[in-house]
């Protein structure tokens, strides 16, 4: 790998971990009162997916272990957003699925963000960003196949 790659490598991630950490603080303020951005995510989640997941799929969708996901679905079953089920075939493994407060919660979320995300896609310009979504997408799968 010549330098001039690494001092390309070192610019792109600088940006892409800055980008990260102002992303999260400026959404996690938007939140509603009391969701964190993991949470959130979590509920976003189940929403799309639209089946029940366990604790151990959910943790690898989101590359973190079982206890940081084991965490984040306590909070959000104490917040009356998910329902936990045990598995009626093997009672070590439950199963989550958002709920009706879940979902509310996340369209309350949606809503507080969104006029966020779509300011600052349009100040860059949408014809710009629908040009990065690609290279973001290769770079986000060559990372995920590591």
């Amino acid at each position: 790998m010549s330098q001039q790659t690494d001092s390309l490598a070192v610019a792109l991630f600088s940006e892409i971990f800055t980008i990260d950490q102002l992303a999260h603080n400026r959404l996690s303020k938007a939140l509603p009162k009391g969701m964190e951005l993991s949470q959130f995510s979590v509920l976003n989640h189940l929403a799309r997916v639209g089946e029940e997941r366990t604790p151990a799929q959910l943790a690898q969708a989101f590359h973190l272990t079982r206890g940081a996901m084991s965490n984040t679905l306590s909070k959000l079953e104490w917040a009356g957003h998910i329902h936990v089920r045990p598995d009626w075939n093997d009672a070590r493994r439950k199963f989550i699925s958002i709920n009706p407060s879940g979902r509310a919660a996340r369209e309350a979320a949606i809503a507080a963000v969104s006029p966020i995300i779509a300011e600052v896609v349009e100040e860059i310009g949408t014809d710009r960003v629908r040009l990065a979504l690609p290279v973001l997408r290769e770079l986000r799968e060559k990372l995920g196949a590591g």
